[in-house]
């Protein structure tokens, strides 16, 4: 440890050496403020020095890593910005030592770490937010583009940030959705894996050809260009209901989109309803029967003809 802080304080008289260095050549010219001068000089060249390896060096060994992990563009934007903060605070720690300004360094140092503690207190939610935000990149439950669902709310992701993730809904709103509600709860995303399956039920009558039925919606569901062959479409008898029997369609769609999706499902079932009514096979509505009598109290026939 002693030799660490040898090596240290070694290197802080080093830097100051060099900085006084330019004072004192400044001052054989007769530049007044010398010291101030060659200080303020000293710190600037250090800073710029700094910056322009981090930019030539830093940047691109970042970018290289970020690509070898297969991280999209709106997750590299951020990590770059973070990088560069990085970079520049480097500097400016850097140039502080090599313009003789250890002492001033020590006590900055001091006050960002209270500074940075009463921050952290004070910023809860929004360190929650950011932390959120790096599972979200990491994790990648989602990504810019996908349909996704969560707590009674449903759209289309339009941005991520280590804050915030905006969200495009089916109503042409935008809503600014904190990262830690995308994290702390349930998120659904139909389209993770590039197919979804759509679930489509239809109801005949009990007296009506379940086996032609069956026969109808299949060759619809193959007859239609977006729904894919493979996985296969099915169709079960899923419930003997109160007035019809209900088989459910079950189909894929490639790589959809919420209005992919909807428009799909629209066409498939218009098609089957259409077949449905050449085929003469009934579409049954709930039908009610009420059966009683009404009993009237208080009037008499002689009031009933009298009116």
């Amino acid at each position: 440890m002693s030799g660490v802080l040898l090596q240290t304080g070694e290197a802080g008289s080093e830097a100051q050496a060099q900085g006084g260095a330019l004072a004192r050549f400044l001052a054989n010219n007769g530049v007044p403020y010398a010291d101030a001068i060659g200080s303020a000089i000293s710190f600037v060249v250090a800073l710029l020095a700094v910056y322009v390896v981090g930019r030539a060096v830093v940047i691109p060994l970042v970018d290289r890593v970020l690509d070898a992990r297969g991280l999209e563009v709106h997750a590299r934007k951020p990590l770059r910005k973070l990088t560069l903060a990085i970079v520049v605070f480097v500097g400016i720690a850097v140039a502080f030592g090599f313009a003789g300004y250890g002492n001033f360094l020590q006590s900055l140092a001091t006050v960002a770490a209270a500074a940075t503690l009463a921050i952290g207190f004070a910023m809860q939610n929004v360190i929650a937010n950011f932390v959120a935000g790096i599972f979200i990149f990491t994790d990648k439950p989602f990504r810019i583009g996908d349909w996704i669902e969560w707590d009674g709310n449903s759209g289309i992701v339009e941005d991520i940030s280590f804050r915030v993730t905006r969200v495009r809904t089916f109503d042409n709103e935008l809503l600014t959705v904190p990262n830690s509600e995308l994290t702390d709860g349930v998120i659904k995303n139909p389209v993770a894996k590039k197919q979804l399956r759509l679930q489509v039920p239809f109801g005949i009558g009990y007296d009506d050809d379940i086996e032609r039925a069956n026969e109808i919606i299949l060759e619809e569901a193959h007859a239609h260009p977006e729904i894919l062959d493979d996985p296969e479409p099915s169709v079960r008898l899923t419930e003997l209901g109160d007035s019809s029997v209900v088989l459910k369609s079950r189909v894929w769609i490639d790589d959809p989109s919420r209005s992919d999706f909807v428009k799909t499902r629209g066409e498939y079932v218009t098609a089957v309803k259409e077949r449905f009514d050449e085929e003469g096979i009934d579409i049954p509505y709930p039908n009610r029967t009420l059966e009683g009598s009404l009993e009237i109290s208080g009037v008499t026939a002689e009031d009933v003809v009298g009116d």
